[in-house]
């Protein structure tokens, strides 16, 4: 009997080595961390792509804007999403040269907590910056109820709600209230965070949501694919021609056109309050932020991932963006990033031929 037990040791000793020798395919991490507002097109990006590529593990941890450029800039990320082109002073802050490259431009929505209507509200722009300035403080206002002839809308208090934390959506939202409203613009400004006048403050689009979805009478902004997912009702906008528009990639693409004549060295363009009957007001791209020289890295492998990430994101990444309600790059903004992306080297070498 004893034997017996030493022979099924030995056997499944044996084993053990046999599977410790078999070679593990080692799977390289490529890390970013940023904006939320492109969070569902980046997730399902991430997992087709490291479905296709075994020794390949992308993940990226949607924080906001803000936390993508501090990741960025002090390098504990290899890449960072913002849809707020660094300032100035920022891309001073970072140690080297960082690239701008869009990815998808995509809309945002003003979603609200009105129970009692039926119909679908309209706002504009001016009307909006008013809400968030203290300025209207009932939803029967009459800026409101002029541009909702026909609603009967509820006489309660509107409660504002914004991010809380540093955030492209913040930046494209502020963007779009400065070109609308000199009070705005000279009381709050336009950046990634901004001193609120007033309101409720909730971290990410979850954060917002959460806030707006519990109060009666709140309103707030997210992006236009995470209510759409969420199935939380948002307004429809009034655009610079006038026109009532719904948020939809047509209208995205309409507001790029319209804005863009020829896309600059950097890449940076804003495309809020773009002119035309079919524009969508509040829209912007998001960037993915990537230091040109990777060496510090200091692994030529994780280099070449992550500018093969890039690269399938620019290209095959594109045709997912629709589905889920974004706008994939124009053609030339496409062919711009692949050029950027054969700048980047590692040691002096170019990584994309």
């Amino acid at each position: 009997m004893l034997s017996f037990w030493k022979l099924c040791v030995a056997g499944v000793a044996a084993t053990l080595v046999s599977l410790g020798a078999m070679p593990a395919q080692a799977q390289t991490r490529v890390q970013g961390s940023g904006a939320t507002f492109p969070a569902p097109l980046y997730a399902k990006w991430i997992e087709t792509y490291n479905a296709a590529h075994a020794d390949t593990k992308v993940d990226y941890q949607a924080i906001g804007s803000g936390g993508g450029i501090k990741g960025i800039t002090f390098r504990t990320v290899a890449f960072a999403g913002s849809d707020a082109p660094m300032t100035a002073d920022q891309e001073k802050a970072a140690p080297a040269k960082i690239l701008h490259l869009p990815m998808v431009a995509g809309p945002e929505v003003m979603i609200y907590n009105l129970p009692e209507l039926t119909e679908k509200l309209k706002l504009d722009g001016a009307t909006i910056a008013d809400i968030y300035l203290g300025k209207i403080k009932k939803w029967n206002d009459a800026k409101i109820a002029a541009l909702n002839p026909g609603i009967a809308l509820p006489s309660k208090p509107v409660v504002v709600v914004h991010r809380a934390d540093g955030s492209g959506t913040t930046f494209i939202f502020t963007n779009y209230l400065s070109k609308v409203s000199k009070e705005w613009s000279e009381k709050v400004g336009n950046a990634t965070a901004v001193e609120w006048p007033l309101g409720l403050g909730g971290p990410g689009n979850k954060g917002v949501a959460s806030a707006v979805q519990s109060t009666v009478g709140a309103i707030g902004y997210v992006e236009f694919a995470f209510a759409s997912k969420e199935k939380i009702p948002y307004a429809t906008q009034i655009n610079k021609d006038g026109k009532a528009v719904n948020a939809s990639i047509e209208g995205v693409v309409a507001s790029i056109a319209a804005s863009v004549k020829e896309f600059p060295e950097d890449l940076k363009v804003g495309i809020t309050d773009a002119p035309g009957a079919d524009s969508y007001p509040i829209c912007g791209f998001t960037y993915l932020l990537v230091y040109e020289d990777l060496s510090y890295l200091k692994d030529k492998d994780l280099a070449t991932k992550l500018v093969d990430y890039i690269k399938w994101c620019v290209t095959d990444g594109q045709e997912t963006a629709k589905d889920l309600g974004y706008a994939k790059l124009p053609k030339e903004a496409q062919e711009k990033v692949l050029a950027k992306l054969k700048t980047i080297k590692f040691d002096g070498e170019a990584l994309l031929k």
